[in-house]
């Protein structure tokens, strides 16, 4: 029996402790979708093609991985994809009570189990919001994200403002 697991998340941008739990769902499932939300009360640096991009940039590799967005419910968008598991990395403890709240409900309404790995310790302090506050801040953001991902947010970061 073939499974599939989708890795749900914003990714503006996608970081290394995000690749680093692609690449071991990768090694764990037979098939990963990395679920790219598109929330519209969330103001996005990337557009969510600019983020399925980079995700398949740095993807590529990865014979059983693809991304894909969607909008509305993670449980919905399992169903129509016939995917039963869905796979969160966890940071902290502080991420574990939101997150076990989330697997409950996505269980509760639509049979979708949910699996935790934790995140590589030396990822554990990456978040997107971070990397792009450092970078907007002209910090160093080497090795928290890949560097075709930094030229992206470099380039965003870099460009002129509306006037």
């Amino acid at each position: 029996m073939s499974v599939a697991v989708a890795c749900p998340g914003s990714f503006d941008p996608i970081t290394m402790g995000h690749l680093d739990i692609i690449e071991r769902s990768a090694a764990t499932f037979d098939e990963v979708v990395v679920a790219v939300v598109d929330n519209p009360n969330k103001r996005a640096m990337f557009t969510i093609e600019e983020r399925l991009e980079l995700i398949g940039a740095e993807t590529h590799a990865l014979d059983n991985v693809r991304a894909e967005s969607f909008s509305g419910l993670l449980v919905d968008f399992c169903r129509e994809r016939s995917i039963a598991v869905i796979c969160k990395g966890l940071r902290a403890v502080s991420d574990f009570e939101y997150e076990l709240q989330m697997a409950q409900m996505n269980y509760r309404i639509g049979g979708v189990e949910t699996v935790f790995m934790s995140t590589s310790p030396k990822h554990s302090y990456l978040s997107s919001s971070l990397v792009k506050e450092v970078a907007r801040l002209g910090g160093s953001i080497d090795g928290t994200v890949p560097p075709g991902v930094e030229a992206a947010l470099r380039s965003k970061v870099d460009a002129p403002g509306p006037a």
